[in-house]
């Protein structure tokens, strides 16, 4: 999948790939796509949750050798 920007939240422990992650969405320009790869276990829940509650849009995600890769879509 395509991304516009790749945010590197590996080795970061709750909350902090949601912090990044919404520092960086908020670089993007609405429709533009930020790919957050990250290895917290916890990220998949609160990733999808913290997507829907700011209203930009969990396009896909996937597991790969323990890293956790989100694809999310600025509203």
């Amino acid at each position: 999948m395509n991304s516009d920007k790749i945010l590197d939240a590996k080795g970061l422990a709750c909350p902090m790939p949601i912090v990044r992650t919404k520092k960086s969405i908020a670089e993007l320009e609405s429709g533009q796509v930020l790919e957050v790869h990250a290895t917290d276990k916890g990220a998949k829940n609160d990733l999808a949750a913290w997507a829907k509650s700011t209203g930009n849009e969990l396009l896909s995600h996937a597991e790969e050798n323990g890293v956790y890769k989100f694809w999310i879509k600025k509203a």
